[in-house]
């Protein structure tokens, strides 16, 4: 029986005690504050501190170097094209994938009756605020005290935007109407401050007027970034000279599956790029992707800059973490409707009183755990609504509640995720994918035909077919005899 079923008896440890630092008189019996930093579209390996060599990000490096990261943390997966909306779903709502959606349409029932995140924290005594990205159906001004500039699921699109840049077959010539710094495009810059500077404006005004009350905050901030059109100013995107971006090692021209999965030519996200991949434009929207990761960096600088001025970040828990992550050209790939964990797999850091230094926890989590972790620290008791799992008891040395990580999008592609390896299904295709993720972390390798393998496989097929009961999955995989291995290796 997967572990993450007893997760309710997890909860119940009294851990928040063994995790107190030493703290001042003043602070050591009052609540703590907590700010939740959310990114959008932003993979698990876009972080300096955490391994990436291309990408510049201080501020999040100093969250890795004041705080625990959890490097596997994954969002399970989503009933829409919008993966977004499911993930935030999840998170607010603190319900596992298919209880999230079936709950979908009635979530505004859901927020009067108290429970969701933010009402469950204005009932535990907290300020909340809210600002960025909502993304949700229940009424966000009506989820927090104070909201500013709630956003929708992107920035508006233009054409422009799309199927670019092209490569002229005869000449070479490369031609690219886009610009991710210009003002005419709208977008982020879509009433005239770019909205990643708009949330830390938003922010340091909050946390300016927190500093003088003695009432413990709540902050969600929600960037619309990275997601596309991923536009920042120019000395951002000059950062990333296209010379210097380097070409996905797992990058594939055209996935060989994508149509049969429900990530083909027909998926807006997949369209950003011309079919099929060209260099050109993976560079480009890499650099872009790039760029404004390393804009909302500077951002969130900020913030964490406005929490030290406030006087009370030493009781203070500050939480980052992404709704999803983003192929931006890997596996042939642009969008997130996939379960390689470049799509699926997140950053999530951890900083507060007591927190270790510098610490990283590489069992499996995910982002949504986030959520009954704060209601843990409000002194609040766990409502039976609540299916994910506090991330107190890992910090304090414990081990994960998921004995294996579960992944749907919708009902074209099914996996389940050991700690070695990863079984993807695509049951349109009947066609089943198998990756040794400690020989092969880029999932590179399809060892679906490797007949060392097969006892491996029938094994994760048994088990993802148990995941899907306990996680109320209605879609019927069949038996494993109905699927073939997987023809290609993404070499």
């Amino acid at each position: 029986m997967l572990r993450h079923l007893i997760a309710s008896t997890l909860f119940a440890c009294l851990l928040v005690c063994q995790l107190s630092a030493p703290a001042t008189a003043e602070t050591k019996n009052k609540p703590p504050n907590i700010v939740f930093i959310f990114a959008d579209d932003q993979c698990f390996d876009t972080i300096a501190a955490l391994g990436n060599e291309e990408v510049e990000t201080p501020n999040l490096d100093r969250l890795a170097k004041r705080g625990t990261t959890f490097t596997h943390a994954y969002n399970m997966g989503s009933w829409s094209g919008a993966v977004c909306v499911a993930s935030r779903m999840m998170l607010n709502s603190g319900r596992f994938i298919w209880d999230a959606e079936s709950r979908y349409r009635e979530a505004d029932k859901e927020r009067q009756a108290g429970r969701w995140w933010g009402p469950q924290m204005q009932a535990a005594g907290y300020k909340t605020y809210m600002t960025g990205k909502w993304h949700c159906r229940a009424k966000a001004d009506q989820s927090f005290d104070v909201v500013q500039d709630v956003r929708g699921g992107m920035p508006q699109q233009t054409p422009t935007g799309y199927n670019r840049p092209l490569v002229d077959p005869k000449t070479g010539e490369v031609t690219d109407p886009w610009s991710p710094s210009d003002p005419k495009f709208g977008g982020f810059w879509a009433g005239g401050t770019h909205w990643s500077e708009v949330v830390a404006n938003h922010s340091e005004s909050f946390l300016k007027d927190a500093s003088q009350i003695d009432q413990p905050f709540f902050m969600y901030l929600a960037f619309n970034a990275p997601h596309d059109p991923r536009q920042s100013p120019a000395e951002y995107v000059n950062k990333y000279p296209l010379k210097n971006v380097r070409m996905p090692k797992n990058f594939l021209p055209v996935y060989p599956y994508a149509e049969q999965m429900a990530s083909g030519k027909g998926l807006r996200d997949e369209k950003l790029a011309p079919f099929p991949r060209t260099e050109v434009a993976v560079k480009t929207n890499r650099q872009e992707y790039f760029a404004i990761i390393t804009h909302m960096d500077a951002m969130i600088g900020r913030i964490l800059d406005a929490v030290e001025a406030t006087g009370k970040a030493d009781n203070t828990w500050i939480f980052f973490t992404a709704d999803h992550g983003l192929a931006c050209g890997q596996h042939g790939l642009m969008g997130k409707q996939n379960l390689y964990d470049h799509s699926v797999r997140v950053p999530l850091m951890v900083v507060g009183p007591g927190v270790p230094a510098e610490k990283q926890i590489d069992a499996p989590v995910y982002l949504q755990d986030i959520m009954p972790t704060t209601l843990q620290l409000a002194g609040a008791e766990k409502p039976e609504h609540v299916q994910f799992t506090s991330l107190l008891p890992m910090i304090d040395g414990q081990a994960s509640p998921y004995e294996a990580i579960y992944g749907a999008y919708l009902d074209k592609q099914r996996s389940i995720r050991t700690d070695r390896y990863k079984l993807i299904l695509y049951p349109a295709a009947k066609v089943y994918r198998l990756y040794d993720l400690q020989q092969d972390p880029l999932e590179r390798f399809d060892l679906s035909s490797d007949s060392d393998q097969q006892g491996n496989i029938k094994q994760l097929f048994a088990d993802l077919q148990k995941l899907q009961k306990d996680l109320h999955d209605k879609v019927d995989l069949g038996s494993l005899s109905d699927y073939q291995p997987g023809a290609i290796s993404d070499q």
